[in-house]
């Protein structure tokens, strides 16, 4: 398909006209023959030997199951969390009120 435009005379309007009915196939009115290539063409590499039967590494045999993890003490671990979660709050608490602290400092010194 040819999508450029006609670089021709501006008044030709061959290049827009329907192609003939009676044309075999369509496309331009006389093609060029083409010519048989004297040098031969590339056919891509060789094909390779097939590999020997023995070409694989020697497998491993399967490894043990997995070991079962120990068991979990619920009551321990709710413990746990639950001093982890006091110590954050705590942590945050302090952290508050000091800044509550400056931001009084602050705002007392600009407005006296």
């Amino acid at each position: 398909m040819n999508v450029s435009s006609p670089t021709g005379v501006p008044d030709d309007d061959a290049y827009w006209q329907r192609p003939d009915p009676g044309a075999a196939t369509p496309g331009p009115a006389h093609q060029p023959a083409e010519e048989p290539d004297p040098a031969p063409r590339y056919q891509g590499p060789p094909r390779p030997a097939p590999p020997s039967p023995q070409w694989r590494p020697p497998t491993i045999s399967t490894p043990p199951p997995a070991r079962s993890m120990p068991a979990q003490d619920a009551t321990a671990l709710d413990d746990a969390e639950g001093s982890a979660r006091t110590v954050t709050y705590g942590v945050g608490l302090v952290a508050g009120a000091i800044a509550l602290i400056l931001i009084c400092l602050l705002c007392g010194r600009v407005l006296f």
